[in-house]
């Protein structure tokens, strides 16, 4: 790793930011003008990502979605301004490869990264390497679409990378000694949250080799939403969470559980990706748009993070694994590409 000494970690702790768990996305923007900036959001045309295209969008901004079916998410976004589909599976490597490639053939900077596509709680399944299917999709994708986005990232000069967390992350960190459940039974929500810690000990590792090249980055917990990310629960999964209504709907309508709307789930992606008030700042976890409280290991669950989610080592460790898992590092050197 090269860093440089004069890199400050910023505090794992509230700025404040004046925002709250009511804070919509729009709200968190703070009427900012994003004309000129170039973004893509993975999981854009659905849910949270949708959102997140729409207020990036209307405040100016280019935007660029990728899909696996294209077709499918085009009913989404028809009638955006400024936004753009392209192909890419991010269980697929060639597929995430072909997707970077293209767009820096086009030669644009890439001002903001949002890493919001995942899956949850899923049955066991694998990619065509064997490799679990959340900590494939959730975590190395966006590992290497990030590596291979390098360049754009760079030539920015003032970028944002935001990877979507989960207070989730609290049901495991890295299962070091076998992520890929090859010798352990699987537990889906334990997978689940593996993939969530690793979102953010990305963030961690990453903004400590980016800042250097003005790129910085970020996790997020966007709160409790129903959305399309439920579909792989079962109803009386939905019912204990508190989101399925006596008519077997799925809506998020126990207050007490804390439920957000899409606008509010959104907020903390969008004033992580484009507020002024984190110039200077990266490498944090952020909920309910501002930097979140850092906990200990035992606190009950709650806001804030959890120690092995932020923990630098462990950053480290997980971006040397997830170099060898994928094959791909992240070029360093201004001007050189990633090697795979």
């Amino acid at each position: 790793m090269q860093t440089d000494a004069q890199y400050k970690i910023t505090p794992q702790a509230p700025i404040p930011s004046g925002f709250g768990k009511e804070t919509t996305a729009a709200e968190a923007l703070g009427g900012r003008d994003l004309s000129g900036k170039t973004a893509i959001v993975t999981g854009g045309y659905s849910g949270l990502g949708l959102e997140t295209v729409r207020i990036l969008a209307q405040a100016g901004a280019s935007v660029i979605v990728p899909a696996r079916t294209p077709e499918k998410a085009r009913a989404s976004l028809d009638g955006m301004p400024r936004v753009e589909l392209e192909t890419m599976d991010l269980m697929d490597p060639a597929s995430i490869e072909a997707f970077a490639k293209k767009f820096l053939a086009s030669g644009r900077p890439l001002d903001m990264l949002i890493l919001s596509a995942g899956i949850m709680a899923v049955p066991l399944s694998r990619d065509a390497r064997g490799y679990e299917s959340q900590f494939a999709t959730n975590h190395l994708g966006h590992f290497q679409l990030t590596a291979q986005l390098w360049p754009a990232l760079k030539q920015s000069g003032d970028a944002r990378v935001v990877a979507v967390s989960s207070r989730a992350l609290r049901f495991s960190g890295i299962q070091w000694d076998d992520p890929n459940f090859e010798r352990t039974a699987y537990e889906k929500w334990k997978a689940y949250g593996q993939s969530k810690s690793a979102n953010a000990l990305f963030a961690v590792a990453l903004d400590r080799r980016g800042y250097t090249h003005g790129v910085r980055a970020f996790s997020v917990h966007p709160g409790t939403i129903v959305t399309d990310l439920s579909r792989h629960l079962s109803d009386d999964e939905m019912r204990a969470l508190g989101a399925l209504d006596e008519q077997g709907r799925r809506v998020a309508f126990e207050k007490s559980r804390e439920f957000k709307t899409v606008e509010q789930g959104a907020a903390a992606s969008v004033w992580c990706a484009a507020s002024e008030q984190l110039n200077g700042r990266g490498g944090v976890y952020c909920e309910d748009a501002d930097i979140a409280p850092a906990v200990p290991a035992d606190a009950p669950p709650g806001p804030g993070v959890l120690p092995w989610a932020i923990d630098p080592e462990l950053a480290e460790r997980l971006w040397v694994l997830s170099e060898e898992m994928t094959g791909v590092k992240f070029s360093i050197e201004p001007g050189s590409k990633p090697s795979a």
